[in-house]
């Protein structure tokens, strides 16, 4: 399900008048419900830094956009989704994950997580570049038009508050997996990330890509005795996301602790 829906000269001549923060809220409310104001105010600011990205004539005005799009089997959304045709005329989406972070630190010993200010405490969540690549790795997974019809899906996260350091903790070697699958962009790289997406968007596509992926069949997920082999070889069968993600760290960690130390630990989800 995507809550709004436009062509990228559609999106621009909305921000630019104003109108796109009401205009998503009002379909949100429609197909979803009431939003909270952070999420309103996120709208706000975000879209703002995607007008700047994306006005530029080289990027098809023809191209679709998306925003809040429900990913599926889950609640999740993606933040902002970008449509068009590569260099060879192939199918491609550029899927973005928004953030309005100013800081975060590493978290060691746990795969794949941060610490970062939510909800006004410091909290353990999934490094944008995992999460983003995560949601990208479900559509793959689950939308059948996507895999027949070889549909590209090319993840990245932009933190438009975010000023990297040389030496910052989102970029620290323990994400290089992920961040080598998703880029990261702080509020200096409006122009890298401009160039990521005109990579993979040459020629618009006037939303057809959107339409069949929004109706593209959700076929269920691999049986788990398909998967037992692979996982036995080593290999990630399974992408999990967010509080998933955050709830399997931990479960490892804790058994860690309990192999070296010999005592017993509870973990209740």
């Amino acid at each position: 399900m995507i809550v709004y829906e436009a062509t990228k000269a559609e999106f621009i001549d909305s921000v630019f008048s104003g109108s796109i923060t009401d205009e998503i809220y009002e379909i949100y409310q429609q197909k979803i419900g009431k939003s909270g104001k952070s999420q309103i105010m996120s709208w706000e600011n975000s879209m703002q830094y995607m007008y700047r990205v994306l006005e530029d004539p080289e990027i098809p005005d023809d191209s679709g956009v998306a925003i809040e799009f429900t990913i599926p089997t889950t609640s999740k959304r993606i933040d902002f989704i970008l449509t068009g045709l590569n260099q060879f005329h192939e199918d491609s989406v550029v899927i973005i994950e928004l953030k309005q972070w100013v800081e975060a630190q590493k978290v060691e010993g746990k795969d794949g997580l941060v610490k970062t200010i939510l909800g006004g405490g410091l909290r353990e969540t999934t490094h944008p570049s995992y999460q983003v690549w995560s949601y990208a790795s479900l559509i793959k997974n689950f939308n059948q038009t996507v895999d027949e019809d070889e549909i590209g899906l090319y993840p990245c996260a932009y933190l438009h508050n975010y000023d990297f350091t040389d030496a910052d903790d989102l970029s620290d070697e323990i994400y290089k997996p992920y961040y080598d699958k998703a880029p990261l962009y702080g509020k200096r790289d409006a122009l890298k990330l401009r160039n990521f997406i005109k990579k993979y968007i040459r020629h618009g596509d006037n939303s057809d890509i959107l339409y069949r992926i929004d109706n593209g069949k959700i076929r269920p997920s691999r049986k788990l005795q398909d998967s037992l082999s692979s996982m036995l070889e080593g290999n990630k069968e399974f992408v999990m996301i967010d509080e998933q993600k955050i709830a399997y760290e931990m479960a490892i960690k804790m058994a860690r602790e309990s192999y070296l130390d010999d005592k017993k630990r509870v973990l209740i989800i």
